[in-house]
This record gives C-alpha cells, sequence and structure tokens, in this order.
C-alpha cells in the first residue's frame, strides 16, 4: 500500500484523510441504527422529509438533516428535492443490511460495534502500550475474566448474542460449504452461541445432527431469544475449558481460538482430540491473516480487537497449521472464502 500511496499522497493525502475520518464514517451509520432511521425507511412507502424523520424519530430536524445527507453522501441513502423539500429514502443495501426487519439484518452487530467496541478502541494506545486488553479502562472489570465484560449485565449478553448471530447470518453459508462436511454424523459447535452458524451446518447437511454446546446462561438466552421455527439444532449445557465435552465426529470453533493465548488454545484442542472420535476432526472459524503480514486488513484489524477486548490475537495459516499438528491433528486443509471469515479443517 505504501507504495502505491507514496506518490499521488505526497501531492495531497486524499487516502490519509479518509482513513483519519473513517470514525466518524463509522459513527454516521452507527447513530442512524440507534436512531432508527433505517427501520423508519423501510416502513415507509414512499421518501420522507428531514423534518418528518426528525418528528418520528424525536431529534432536531436541523441534527437529523445533517445526519441524513452524511448519509447520503457515503451512498446509503437516496435523495431527491420535491417543490424546494429534500425528500429520503433507502438504498437497497441499507434496507437488506442496516433496518432491523431484514432477514441478514447487521443491526446487532451495529449496535454491538458502537456500544462497546468503540468505546474499547478508545483505550488502543494502551493496549498497545501495555500489550493487554483494556476492559478494566473502559468498563471497570478485570481484564482476567474477558467474558465477565462480555456478559456484564443481561442487556450486553443480548447485544453480544446478536452480534455472533449476525456474523453467521451473514458468513454461515459459506463456512460450511467451505468443505464437504457430509462424511461427519455428529457434529458439535463448542461455543456455538445462538445457533446460528449451527443453523447453516443443520441446513447444509440435514443428515447429521448438529449440537450447540455453550455455557447455561448463553443456552437459555438463546433458546429464549433467537429459537426458530422448525429447528432441528440440539442444545446442551456445559463448559468446554472446564468440563467434559460430548462426544463427536466434528467439533466447531467458530472465532474461539482468537480469543485466548496459546497455552489455552492448545488445552482446549488436545481435550477435543482426546474425545474426538477416530476419523473424525476440527472445523476452525477464524479471519487469517497473510503469511507475509501485509493483509488482509480486516483481519488485522480484528487482531488489534483481540488485542483490546480479549487475550488472543488473529493468525496466519501455518500458525493454526502449527498448533493443530502440536495437539495430535494432522491432514489439515485451509479455505480462504474472501469474505470475513475463513476455515481450516483437520482430521484426528
Amino acid at each position: 500500500m505504501a507504495e502505491h500511496l507514496s506518490q499521488s499522497e505526497l501531492d495531497y493525502p486524499f487516502k490519509l484523510l479518509e482513513y483519519f475520518n473513517g470514525f466518524r464514517v463509522s459513527k454516521v451509520i452507527f447513530s442512524a441504527c440507534e436512531l432508527g432511521v433505517f427501520d423508519l425507511l423501510l416502513r415507509s412507502q414512499e421518501p420522507l422529509s428531514a423534518q418528518h424523520i426528525a418528528r418520528e424519530l424525536s431529534t432536531s430536524v436541523d441534527g437529523m438533516e445533517r445526519l441524513l445527507d452524511a448519509l447520503v453522501g457515503i451512498e446509503i441513502l437516496e435523495v431527491e428535492t420535491t417543490d424546494g423539500t429534500a425528500l429520503y429514502s433507502s438504498t437497497d443495501v441499507a434496507n437488506l443490511y442496516l433496518a432491523k426487519g431484514s432477514g441478514k439484518s447487521l443491526h446487532d452487530m451495529i449496535i454491538y460495534q458502537s456500544q462497546t467496541i468503540y468505546p474499547l478502541w478508545n483505550n488502543m494506545v494502551d493496549a498497545v502500550r501495555e500489550g493487554k486488553n483494556q476492559n478494566e479502562k473502559t468498563f471497570g472489570l478485570p481484564p482476567e475474566d474477558i467474558f465477565q465484560a462480555i456478559y456484564r449485565s443481561e442487556e450486553e449478553k443480548l447485544k453480544f448474542m446478536g452480534l455472533m448471530n449476525s456474523s453467521w447470518v451473514l458468513d454461515g453459508h459459506d463456512i460450511v460449504t467451505a468443505f464437504n462436511l457430509s462424511c461427519f454424523q455428529e457434529i458439535v459447535d463448542l461455543g456455538g452461541c445462538t445457533g446460528a452458524l449451527a443453523r447453516e451446518m443443520a441446513k447444509a447437511y440435514p443428515s447429521s445432527s448438529v449440537t450447540v454446546f455453550d455455557l447455561p446462561q448463553i443456552v437459555e438466552t438463546a433458546q429464549k431469544h433467537f429459537s426458530q421455527e422448525n429447528n432441528t439444532v440440539v442444545f446442551q449445557s456445559g463448559d468446554f475449558f472446564s468440563g467434559e465435552i460430548p462426544p463427536a465426529d466434528l467439533y466447531v470453533l467458530a472465532r474461539i481460538i482468537h480469543d485466548w493465548p496459546e497455552e489455552k488454545c492448545l488445552t482446549l484442542l488436545r481435550k477435543i482430540y482426546d474425545t474426538c472420535k477416530p476419523g473424525g476432526g476440527v472445523l476452525l472459524v477464524e479471519a487469517m491473516l497473510f503469511e507475509n503480514r501485509r493483509g488482509p486488513v480486516m483481519a488485522q484489524i480484528f487482531s488489534l480487537n483481540m488485542l483490546v477486548q480479549a487475550e488472543g490475537r488473529e493468525r496466519p495459516p501455518s500458525e493454526y497449521i502449527r498448533i493443530l499438528n502440536k495437539t495430535g491433528f494432522h491432514n489439515v486443509q485451509v479455505c480462504r472464502t474472501g469474505k470475513s471469515y475463513d476455515a481450516i479443517l483437520a482430521i484426528r
């Protein structure tokens, strides 16, 4: 990137200025989601004025008009002027991903980014300086127990589970079809949260049984708030670090390994290896770094997020292969999906 930017940026730093303002662009989208702008526009059968939107959402007209114009500027909303009045409407992208009512809504992900991740990133300098998460400085909670911070209230737990649900509604199908997993009859998604990824697994492999294994309070909340009709996924309570895990042909660890330091990952993978049926395997789902350290940018940003919020990191394929081989797994296959998350399959 430095080579590409060097000459043009010396004349005028367009790209740098775009990067500097990235947090403001994020906050424009976050604020519109929190205020309910996209939900209101989706329900409306016609474009609406700033005055109308402000009245419905109990905001100032001036503030709403500025927010709507910024959303037009980043091409999330559209505007047309009729008889001197600006009328705003949603784009198809906004309706699909930003309104609560859509089946592919990322609304919960955005709320979590705005209300939890954003405050943590305000302390990134300290995270880099100290080499540890900033849960204590941000939320007043000890850095040692990362999930005490993540589940610090019922509201926060629901936000986090909504984030995970959104992730797999978006990326789940690509993950479960990255490899042909039809040979695995019993599949257990360890730390499967709401069951969104497990449901994608069950849809792709209807002859397999799929179980979500997670902490008791997560299983209870998942069944209460995220259940679906005709759901074939089974939920089972437990703690995969301190307790036993159910026997299976395939274990799924989706966005689990990146939370923890290597020794804790090795302990969990050894437990899986010892419990896994012969010929079975483990499927890791993570955002993989490039071996040359040049990207992907999203995975590098995720790795910084693991620094500021958790105890782990993102890794390149060679690191996953090394820790899998170290715990007994072999025949490791890697699939880059080209999207947010990638898949690594290893056999016992």
